[in-house]
């Protein structure tokens, strides 16, 4: 898919950041003194000088999972226009993947986004809160019942050695889930 069909989040869809499940995030080849909170976490991801960036080449691999069943509608990423990321593949469901096995599975989505993408322009309605990178609408069939998402950062905008992302944002809804223990025994009579 194509980030040139972004579009603005329709109604109904929010940030999923308060669903993350902060205790098992996880990105491998992240620098230490550059880590993925500074893309992902409320406070860190609005501070310009704060970025994820990649370690020993141009790939991350961030696992993402929520405390809560979503779906998910699209993915913004704001990174610099020369070390953003290009193609982004996105896992749902896939849990314990490496740099040795993510050529194994085929992804849930790929997105291609371009230098226009990453940059900072586009209004998140109905709120009318600034949105960093232009949302890309994902396939919605894919992402229904999503506990976890994996995102593979393959390469960046210039094929330079290090990636640079600003920040990552979710967007979706959660999923009504019945609580079982909430639930009383119907006995016969």
């Amino acid at each position: 898919m194509s980030a040139e069909s972004a579009t603005a989040i329709p109604r109904g869809q929010v940030d999923l950041l308060d669903f993350i499940d902060f205790s098992g995030v996880e990105c491998l080849n992240q620098s230490t003194s550059h880590s993925l909170s500074n893309a992902i976490k409320q406070g860190y991801r609005e501070d310009d000088g704060l970025i994820l960036e990649s370690d020993a080449d141009e790939q991350l691999l961030i696992h993402i999972p929520f405390n809560q069943v979503i779906k998910l509608h699209s993915i913004a990423i704001k990174g610099p226009e020369e070390d953003g990321p290009k193609t982004v593949k996105l896992f749902s469901n896939k849990e314990h993947m490496g740099f040795s096995n993510v050529n194994d599975y085929p992804p849930s989505d790929t997105v291609v986004l371009s230098p226009d993408t990453l940059k900072v322009d586009t209004i998140f309605s109905p709120c009318s809160n600034d949105v960093d990178g232009k949302p890309v609408v994902l396939k919605y069939v894919k992402f229904q019942n999503v506990r976890s998402l994996t995102i593979f950062i393959e390469d960046n905008q210039l094929e330079s050695e290090i990636t640079k992302v600003q920040k990552i944002s979710l967007f979706g809804t959660t999923v009504e889930t019945t609580d079982m223990k909430s639930l009383k025994k119907i006995e016969d009579h």
